[in-house]
């Protein structure tokens, strides 16, 4: 199947037609909200430029800022943790369940002060976090669920997006749906699904309601008036971004079934391997597979070792896991764009290795198989590599 076609074109070229112009406007952004909105179960959905801006969306919507915390998992991409940055609040990294990866709620617990005002999940690799134990740490502070790599999975039955205040989603080059960049912040509270919009569209009032949002132009002309009810930013998608997205979610079901059906092959190969283990699920729960998480358990094989022949066997690589957040220079060397003066605790304290041992044991293991192979000669060039390199050492 064709990751990017005729759909996407189509809705690209309604948008070139209006040429831009508001009074030719075709509503695309509008339009990809709504199906999004849809996709998902939720009630209301805002598109902005990227996944990291939505989450920092999300914080600043709950009033997060200086002098609070938010707890995130040390084993995620780290515009996760930079988000609470951009909020003026402070990270504070907790660890991750040794089988599935996903953010521990002890771990959590533990780490839960009268700072606390957001716990921020990720569904690492398309998994799901525990999210009724989570709900049960958490009491009234809010989670914010990243969703990035998890478009279509599901707890107990139920897709997730649906147990936070906020959900946010990526449509960056590598996601599930993608429209090259991009991304998508659900709620289905109203009152901070407008809180969020507002900040979105640099603090506009007319944002609020759908039906204000096209200011007539005898109004907006007028010297007296008032556009900005607050401060803001400039993170609304972009039409054209808008038109692929749009497109994207309609084919939304082909587009996951392929990184599934691609991982169901890959775990076939691995299921007699020993040294080879899954990256979990809990019970109940559906993985998306943005990845297929593995996790290189032989002391004799490194994980460059393991790479370099993966490649000779004619694979088209892997990826590794992120260094964890409070590991990467920007925050071990405080090059924090002046955001280390709103800390919460003591920066050596804070981004202080050992602190999650689970997560800085797995980041070493951890090779993440791909499942976006859009032809059936891909998968299979993927999974006979696989085989092949498994041979080499011994499997």
């Amino acid at each position: 199947m064709k990751r990017v076609g005729a759909l996407e074109k189509k809705l690209v070229r309604e948008v070139l037609s209006s040429e831009f112009r508001s009074s030719k406007s075709v509503n695309m952004l509008a339009r990809a909200e709504e199906a999004f909105a849809d996709l998902t179960g939720s009630s209301f959905a805002i598109g902005c430029v990227n996944g990291t801006a939505t989450l920092h969306l999300a914080l600043e919507a709950l009033g997060v800022g200086a002098g609070d915390e938010v707890i995130v998992p040390s084993l995620t991409m780290s515009a996760t943790c930079f988000s609470v940055l951009h909020a003026n609040a402070t990270p504070v990294f907790a660890d991750v369940d040794p089988d599935t990866w996903q953010i521990d709620p002890e771990s959590v617990r533990q780490l839960i002060t009268d700072k606390t005002k957001a716990i921020m999940t990720v569904a690492l690799y398309g998994g799901s976090p525990d999210y009724d134990r989570l709900k049960a740490v958490a009491g009234d502070i809010p989670l914010v669920e990243d969703n990035a790599e998890a478009l279509g999975t599901t707890y107990r039955g139920k897709p997730i997006g649906s147990f936070g205040a906020f959900a946010s989603y990526s449509f960056q080059s590598s996601k599930h749906l993608s429209s090259g960049e991009g991304g998508m912040l659900t709620a289905n509270n109203r009152e901070l699904a407008d809180q969020a919009r507002v900040f979105q569209t640099l603090g506009y009032a007319a944002v609020r309601n759908r039906e204000t949002r096209k200011i007539p132009k005898a109004v907006i002309q007028n010297p007296d008036y008032m556009r900005h009810e607050s401060l803001g930013w400039n993170y609304r998608m972009p039409e054209v971004i808008a038109a692929i997205v749009l497109a994207q979610t309609q084919r939304a079901d082909q587009l996951v079934k392929v990184r599934r059906d691609t991982a169901a092959r890959l775990l076939e190969i691995v299921d007699s391997v020993s040294w080879l283990v899954p990256q979990a699920n809990y019970v109940e729960s559906e993985s998306s597979f943005w990845a297929l998480g593995l996790s290189l358990e032989r002391s004799d094989i490194s994980w460059a070792a393991f790479y370099e022949e993966f490649l000779s066997n004619g694979g088209r690589g892997f990826y590794a896991a992120w260094a964890l957040g409070y590991q990467e220079p920007a925050f071990s060397q405080l090059k924090l764009q002046h955001r280390d003066r709103f800390l919460t605790r003591d920066a050596a304290e804070l981004f202080r290795s050992g602190q999650n041992p689970q997560a800085e044991s797995l980041q070493r293991k951890i090779m993440a198989l791909r499942t976006n192979e859009w032809s059936v000669r891909g998968r299979v060039s993927q999974a006979n590599a696989l085989i092949r390199t498994i041979r080499a050492f011994g499997g």
